[in-house]
């Protein structure tokens, strides 16, 4: 299994300076107010941001520090936001046999392998639509389907179900556990209901820095900030 992820990301304009450490397969929530960077730090992970100091390696390999910048295309990283940002020009299946065909499958296998993804996100019989024919939702699901099908060594998901209704969102998270297969992923969120679904670890961030980090109940369990404090008694 690959996807260890080691990382010291400092971004001085955002005031970040976080190290991260996870194992192949582990679900990491990142959660914070508003302004804490966390979306800075997605960004830096997957190149959108260079780093001013530290460094970014996946199972060995450094893809960025404070001189060496890999870019983003090269990381083989997947990054999903509350936007899919799918092509609009092509059908859900052509969507996401162009990751799969960036990744090294033949066009041929990129688009079996597409048209295999639909009903297993719960789109049987939508491949032949363009993004502006499908729900919110539904582009979602495309777009997750996208991300795995590139197989990423790390996939960052940066609020991804916030603009679904509760009914479209829970759906979501069970589709994302569903198939994430061993994915090394970071999940950015401010609903403690996704960090339940999917993370097997919680890291608080408040102003550029990790005021806690650790198994998931044992953080809630246990909350040193007011903040902190806040998110574990959102769950009851």
């Amino acid at each position: 299994m690959t996807g260890a992820l080691d990382a010291h990301v400092v971004v001085d304009h955002a005031g970040l300076d976080v190290r991260l450490s996870l194992a192949p397969g582990s679900v990491l929530a990142v959660m914070g107010p508003s302004g804490a960077g966390k979306t800075t730090l997605l960004d830096a992970l997957a190149g959108l941001t260079r780093l001013d100091a530290g460094h970014v390696s996946i199972d060995g390999g450094v893809l960025a520090d404070a001189r060496r910048h890999t870019a983003p295309s090269r990381r083989a990283i997947g990054l999903l936001g509350q936007d899919p940002l799918l092509f609009p020009h092509m059908t859900a299946v052509g969507n996401i046999a162009f990751a799969a065909r960036s990744a090294g499958s033949s066009r041929a296998a990129a688009v079996a392998m597409a048209e295999e993804w639909m009903p297993r996100i719960g789109l049987p019989g939508l491949g032949d639509r363009r993004p502006d024919q499908l729900s919110g939702g539904q582009r979602q699901r495309v777009a997750l389907a996208r991300a795995l099908a590139a197989r990423p060594r790390l996939l960052l998901l940066d609020e991804p179900f916030s603009s679904l209704d509760v009914l479209a969102a829970a759906q979501q998270r069970q589709i994302v556990r569903d198939h994430l297969h061993g994915t090394t992923t970071i999940v950015v969120s401010h609903t403690v209901a996704d960090a339940h679904a999917l993370a097997d670890r919680l890291l608080i961030l408040e102003h550029g820095h990790a005021t806690h980090e650790g198994p998931l109940n044992e953080v809630l369990a246990s909350p040193s900030t007011p903040f902190a404090h806040a998110v574990a008694a959102s769950q009851q």
